[in-house]
């Protein structure tokens, strides 16, 4: 009955790290995804650290993947310095995840705040293909189909607007009008809302993204930690009955 309980236990988590390299999967996308938001917006944003949240996911991500190789090779043999190494490594994966999530959940409400360059970027567009800056506003007008920081007035008030003779840079045209040059005298060829919350909106999917992937590590790992805890006491009893045999 021993064995069979063993085996049984072996199974699931042989089963169970087969979900925890999914789960690696997702959660390094999303640590992916918001480095390539980051490298997209990194003008736009205040903290340098913004992208702190990220590599703890990819970290995380790694460490999961290891964890499951790991995890696939005790459901094989058995192993008591392999097994509490495993539990280590799933402590770590749990204390990476968590902080990655709460880093994610405070930059979701700093959001706002953290997006005060935006203004500024825009008011020194100069159009230009040798500035970076210009080339991430016409990126972001393009990408998420926006114009202006709030709306396309806010381009009234910008030198660029002045010395082209009243356009707004092209990448405010609604691509469905080819003959749009940026006037502002056909607004209904121009993209309607602003820049900012489409990149708010934009920003925060992306890190509910890490922080919906802690309660999914959590739930994994419980059933990890479940059943390698009773094949750990399995373990154990195995070694004592073949010590009490040797001592016979």
């Amino acid at each position: 009955m021993s064995d069979q309980r063993k085996n049984a236990l072996k199974t699931i988590l042989q089963l169970t790290c087969q979900l925890f390299w999914v789960v690696g999967l997702v959660v390094g996308l999303g640590g992916v995804y918001l480095l390539m938001k980051y490298k997209q917006s990194s003008v736009f944003l205040s903290q340098s650290h913004f992208s702190l949240p990220a590599y703890l996911a990819l970290a995380s991500a790694v460490l999961i993947l290891v964890c499951g190789g790991l995890g696939s090779w005790l459901s094989i043999r058995d192993s008591i310095f392999l097994q509490g190494l495993f539990v280590y490594l799933l402590v770590l994966v749990f204390c990476l995840e968590n902080t990655a999530s709460a880093l994610a959940f405070f930059h979701t409400t700093k959001l706002e705040s953290e997006l005060t360059p935006l203004s500024g970027v825009f008011h020194n567009y100069t159009g230009s293909g040798h500035d970076p800056d210009s080339q991430a506003v016409d990126a972001t007008q393009a990408e998420l189909q926006c114009c202006g920081v709030h709306g396309y007035r806010d381009w009234l008030e910008t030198s660029w607007f002045n010395s082209t003779g009243g356009l707004v840079p092209h990448s405010c045209c609604n691509s469905t009008f080819t003959s749009c040059n940026g006037a502002v005298d056909q607004p209904w060829q121009l993209y309607t809302q602003g820049c900012q919350v489409k990149l708010e909106k934009s920003l925060q999917f992306v890190l509910r993204f890490i922080i919906w992937g802690s309660p999914i590590v959590f739930f994994v790992e419980v059933v990890l930690f479940l059943t390698m805890a009773q094949l750990m006491t399995q373990t154990d009893q195995t070694v004592k009955e073949y010590r009490i045999l040797g001592k016979n």
